[in-house]
């Protein structure tokens, strides 16, 4: 009950809303490309990698390339650990800016605490080299043991450095020059798109979008802004855009979560739910034999077996609004496990007018 109490305080909203078109859309070709890279981090105190032969055969192929000569078998790990090194790179990222990197173990290290990475390649899904990352790292916890104990806050095997890679190559897109701009809703709905492409023209003050399916809007660009795409971009992504969100209850089991949207409506129905209770306890009665006599100590397994079924009443329940329906269920006086059950029950009778999805 108290999570439909919840539900009803933060989901009765109006029945209209506006948010920014930038909120809900994204522009295709402006996007972040991901980076990845696999470096080495040294200066630990003894919590990197135990004895690992990728991490030495590693280290050592780095000392070879500076003229020191050191196998894989002369080095000793214990301060080195193998990392992996993922960034996003902007669209707009030029050759020079700085990116923040993220480091993340790949061997038995248990601390990147007080590391530093060393100068590692960043790398792009065509194999090209477009940032390189080196510095000290920043770990959002610590972790220390002693001999028979340990505490340990967050994970300490996973590290940032803000701004840590330089930009070395630029991704190839011409912004300015597109003839056309392709909007990608974020919301699946033929309403919405609907509504922005009208929004679209209203602004523009012509028939420049027009929409190719529930998710997709081709933006012709205006002669005016041809070459020059930053102003109208500033001028349609706070246009006020009104989302209409098809009707859905998410469950979600593993924790008893229920989520109800605002346009979830339930038919007129009876709903009795009770649930039965079993407790069993196990116990032993020993019987001891009196003093100087030949019995011995017999033990005998004792259950204790109480079965208790509550007894619930019929609730009539309807819902065309929200509250209606948050009041209607509170009434059955179930917990949130409890109406798990009983939605998909709902579902299963038609009586739920949602798409019930459980995760």
């Amino acid at each position: 009950m108290t999570a439909l109490l919840f539900l009803s305080g933060i989901l009765c909203v109006p029945s209209a809303f506006a948010v920014r078109l930038k909120d809900i859309s994204s522009i295709s070709g402006v996007r972040n490309n991901q980076l990845t890279g696999y470096g080495l981090v040294v200066g630990l105190g003894g919590t990197g990698d135990r004895r690992d032969d990728l991490t030495a055969s590693s280290l050592s192929n780095m000392l070879e390339g500076m003229g020191i000569a050191a196998g894989s078998a002369q080095v000793e790990a214990r301060n080195v650990a193998s990392v992996m090194v993922t960034a996003n790179l902007p669209a707009s990222a030029k050759a020079g800016s700085a990116i923040n990197v993220t480091i993340s173990s790949i061997g038995s290290a248990s601390s990147l605490q007080g590391g530093v990475l060393l100068q590692t390649p960043l790398m792009g899904i065509d194999g090209k080299v477009y940032a390189i990352a080196q510095g000290p790292l920043v770990v959002g916890g610590f972790s220390t043991q002693g001999a028979a104990a340990s505490a340990q806050k967050n994970h300490t095997t996973v590290a940032t450095i803000p701004n840590g890679a330089t930009v070395e190559r630029e991704v190839p897109f011409s912004f300015n020059n597109q003839r056309e701009l392709v909007i990608n809703m974020h919301v699946h709905d033929f309403s919405t798109t609907q509504q922005t492409v009208e929004h679209l023209n209203d602004s523009l003050g012509g028939e420049y979008a027009s929409a190719n399916d529930a998710s997709t809007i081709r933006l012709q660009i205006p002669a005016e802004f041809q070459g020059n795409l930053v102003p109208l971009m500033a001028s349609i992504e706070n246009l006020n855009i009104t989302p209409q969100n098809a009707a859905k209850v998410v469950v979600d089991e593993k924790t008893g979560t229920i989520v109800i949207g605002k346009d979830v409506k339930l038919a007129r129905v009876a709903i009795a739910h009770g649930s039965l209770q079993v407790t069993i306890q196990e116990s032993v009665d020993v019987s001891q034999p009196n003093a100087f006599s030949q019995g011995t100590t017999v033990a005998s397994p004792v259950t204790d077996l109480m079965a208790k079924e509550e007894s619930r009443n019929l609730h009539l329940v309807e819902g065309a609004t929200l509250q209606e329906l948050v009041d209607g269920l509170n009434a059955i006086g179930a917990t949130p496990r409890d109406l798990i059950s009983i939605l998909r029950a709902l579902k299963s009778s038609g009586s739920l007018y949602a798409d019930l999805e459980v995760l």
